[in-house]
């Protein structure tokens, strides 16, 4: 989820430019006459060939240096200069006219310095970039500046995404050659230190120690013990036991499990050599009670035997696993000893955003193999956006073929238009989950003790569903079947609502909650989603609706009227802007029945909706971001036996109380807390490690490590906010009944796989160790107590740094080659010099 301000779209700026040997001829989307085939492909290939950009990032608190933010609508006035560098890398002439130049940008576009160039806002990331003809001409070598103003700032290389594409009426549009990279260091030429850089970034007392104990190299000896995640309680026993093989005894485990242990174990280099004999059995009576519950073990490891006592087959199958991270890569000696185990949370959990940019099968199951090794749970897969559609959903057919394809399509009638630096032909951002790969990743999971959450974004969010059923309807409409066309249309066709979301989409950005095709819709996709889980042997049991970000980011605090003289906003003509769905007569004509109270309280009110069907689907739990949720009394508002709360506030602008009012309210809240969660934030404050930065601008896994979840405020006493800036936090209220926390991978920052599984390993492992294991230096939640970095030292910080050691220890030396064996790409180093 990102957040309300738009600091979060990652923007490509690119340029302009053609070739002159057939200019005279040639005119480009917005121009006539037509060109004929023939010569428009010639002239796309000679520009996409030949033309070099180059960016520079001049300053980014322009603002200071004379920039007229304000008056160009900024947020907060706040915007950013730099230059559009065109170079002509070939042997011929490049001039203008004739084409048009599709440049990517989650930067809003405010202005260009150069009257000739027509710069017009597609959609979303999309602007048009168009110079008239003649405008200029670059001879071979030459180059050609065009200043530009963006809102905000550029701090991160990723911030510049690549892939700008020319094109030219008559022939398929082309990616610039030399831009047609995933590395931004080729192509970004300046970029001025950030905030990162600045002095307010040092290191806090507990990263001090971190560094100390890190600074004093463990022996293999002094972590062998140590399994990842960390269990409840262990006694060493007397030797050790040699493990080159294992043979699984386990006949209260299924095939599937058992399949999924031999698997692991192969991977571990554990299937050949001398096999120690593994047994186990359910015997919830022979248990301590306070690992008498689901996920509970013993595991007692002597010299020539393992043995495991479970609670149920998932505290067997974890038994496995703990056994499987004591062993070295390749087999080795493990201290005989007995562990007794039980889960923190019921709810441990991983999102992996598919819409944004799409995830191959392949990859999740490495993931689910990886989860599962280290015991997290469940797998929230957030299935559409505005971006993506990545479900097949029977008798839909265009959610697939139209919103889970990228193209240069400006009716988007065949694909939805590029975005996130993907180019006009799929580089990036298609793809899709069949029908049977998405059963096959189902049952793939659960045989791993992985629930999969389907998340289907609504009614923010939805553009890619909206542009699909808009084909399906003009389709449908033209072939006289009016009734079909509008059964799942998620428009109110009346509707002229002026508005702006997160991403920069207008009002197609969310589908209608007042129209009857959009409750269709939804209880067409959600039964279809259910019969797929049913096929797979695994019952759906929690549904996520999304519910996020329903808004207008124009009628937000950092704007003004036109005839504002506040110097700290943005200037813009506020009377045109609307709220989602102001203008909708189908809205209007709920307001004026009484039965919603504002549209502001239309998200809530589909949400209602929506919950009745996920019910009719046996479906025990609706799960929602928070803000879906926010005109709701609570749980009891809702058709399901559950209602679940992915909550993503920071913690510096009040997590801890928005998690002690969703407990209080009866809702199962999950923490997802940017701040330390968001594994798309970059890992550290250098320049090229790549990710979003709203809520940190450095997230290791040693921060994921240090957050105490059970008492957020102790947090504020560990680390800074995201500016490096401390601040406090008082415990009030009763401490929050938390049903667990989940990492995020969102995918707008990963347009490939690898670069998906750089940023989500090694801290992963991190997030295991907290959803699993509670630490002895996470302090009790006392009502009253303050703390705050720099001020109160309440927190046990030596504690802290030595299980961080043991931590990492275990998981470099013993865990990252087991990664390795998988074949995932793993960001190598933990220690504070290279994390």
């Amino acid at each position: 989820m990102n957040f309300v301000v738009a600091l979060r779209r990652a923007c490509t700026l690119t340029a302009i430019a053609a070739a002159s040997c057939i200019l005279a001829a040639c005119h480009g989307d917005n121009d006539t006459p037509q060109v004929d085939n023939t010569s428009a492909h010639a002239l796309t290939q000679t520009v996409s060939q030949n033309l070099k950009l180059s960016i520079a990032i001049d300053a980014n608190k322009a603002a200071a240096n004379g920039v007229a933010c304000a008056s160009l609508g900024a947020d907060w006035a706040s915007c950013a200069r730099g230059r559009l560098i065109l170079e002509n890398n070939g042997t011929q002439n490049l001039a203008a006219g004739g084409w048009t130049l599709y440049v990517h940008s989650i930067r809003r576009l405010l202005s260009i310095d150069n009257a000739s160039i027509a710069l017009r806002h597609i959609t979303g990331d999309l602007y048009a970039l168009t110079p008239a003809k003649g405008a200029f001409t670059l001879a071979p070598g030459a180059r050609l500046e065009v200043p530009f103003v963006a809102e905000y700032w550029f701090y991160r290389f990723s911030d510049m995404p690549p892939r700008a594409y020319v094109s030219v009426d008559g022939a398929t549009p082309a990616v610039l050659a030399q831009n047609d990279t995933d590395d931004e260091t080729r192509y970004v030429t300046a970029l001025p230190p950030g905030p990162d850089d600045a002095a307010a970034f040092k290191a806090t007392p507990a990263q001090v120690l971190r560094a100390r104990e890190e600074a004093q190299a463990l022996s293999p000896a002094q972590f062998a013990a140590r399994p990842i995640p960390a269990v409840l309680r262990e006694q060493t026993g007397d030797g050790d036991a040699q493990i080159q093989g294992v043979e699984l005894a386990l006949p209260a485990l299924g095939a599937g499990e058992l399949a999924a242990l031999e698997a692991r174990a192969a991977t571990l280099g554990l299937a050949g050599g001398t096999a120690m004999r593994v047994s186990g059995q359910v015997a919830p009576a022979a248990l301590p009670a306070d690992i008498a519950i689901s996920g509970g073990y013993r595991l007692t490891i002597s010299r020539d035997a393992v043995n495991i006592d479970a609670y149920d087959a998932a505290g067997l199958y974890y038994g496995v696993q703990t056994l499987f991270s004591l062993i070295p890569a390749g087999g080795g000696r493990v201290p005989a000893m007995t562990i007794e185990d039980a889960p923190r949370y019921p709810h441990r959990g991983m999102m992996v955003d598919l819409a944004r940019n799409f995830r191959q099968p392949a990859t999740l199951r490495r993931l689910i193999d990886q989860m599962s090794a280290y015991k997290l749970n469940r797998l929230h897969l957030h299935l559409s956006d505005d971006e993506g559609w990545r479900i097949e959903i029977p008798g839909l057919p265009e959610l697939t073929a139209i919103g889970g394809q990228r193209c240069h399509d400006l009716e988007e009638n065949r694909c939805l238009l590029p975005q996130l630096g993907s180019g006009p032909d799929n580089q990036s951002g298609g793809g899709y989950l069949s029908r049977s790969d998405y059963v096959a990743l189902v049952r793939y999971a659960a045989a791993r003790h992985i629930e999969v959450i389907p998340e289907i974004d609504m009614p923010a969010h939805a553009r890619a569903a909206v542009v699909s059923m808009e084909a399906r309807y003009r389709k449908l409409r033209a072939a006289g079947n009016e009734d079909a066309a509008n059964a799942y249309r998620l428009l109110d066709p009346q509707d002229t609502s002026n508005t702006l979301s997160v991403q920069f989409y207008d009002r197609r950005s969310y589908l209608n909650p007042c129209v009857p095709g959009a409750r269709n819709f939804a209880n067409k996709v959600i039964a279809e989603i259910a019969a797929m889980h049913r096929e797979a042997g695994a019952p759906l049991t929690v549904w996520h609706f999304g519910g996020d970000e329903a808004k207008n980011i124009l009628l937000g605090a950092g704007f003004q009227a036109s005839d504002g003289t506040d110097p700290g906003k943005g200037r813009i003509n506020l009377a045109s802007q609307d709220q989602p769905w102001a203008r909708s007569p189908q809205c209007a004509a709920l307001l004026r029945q009484g039965k919603i109270a504002s549209t502001d309280a239309l998200p809530t009110m589909f949400a209602r909706n929506v919950s009745q069907a996920v019910n009719d689907n046996g479906i025990a739990t609706m799960a929602a971001w928070q803000d879906g949720l926010k005109h709701a009394n609570g749980p009891q508002d809702f058709a399901t036996r559950n209602v679940m709360v992915t909550l993503w506030d920071t913690l510096f602008w009040g997590a801890a109380d928005s998690a002690r009012k969703s407990s209080e309210q009866g809702y199962r809240t999950v923490l997802a807390l940017p701040d330390y969660l968001y594994l798309d934030f970059p890992y550290t404050t250098a320049q090229q490690e790549r990710g979003y930065y709203w809520g940190s601008h450095a997230t290791d896994s040693f921060k994921v490590f240090s957050l105490a979840p059970d008492n957020l405020p102790q947090n504020a006493e560990i680390m800074a906010d995201r500016d490096g800036q401390p601040f406090e936090i008082t415990a009030s209220g009763a401490a929050s009944r938390l049903e667990g926390m989940q990492g995020q991978a969102w995918g707008e920052v990963m347009r490939t796989d690898t670069q998906f599984e750089y940023m989500v390993y090694p801290r992963l492992l991190a997030l295991a160790e907290r959803a699993w294991h509670r630490a002895d230096w996470e302090r009790p939640y006392r009502e009253g107590e303050r703390y705050k970095l720099g001020e109160t030292d309440k927190v046990d910080k030596a504690a802290l740094a030595r299980d961080w050691a043991g931590f990492m220890n275990a998981v470099q030396s013993r865990e990252l080659p087991k990664l390795a064996r998988s074949g995932a790409v793993v960001r190598s180093s933990m220690r504070l010099s290279g994390d």
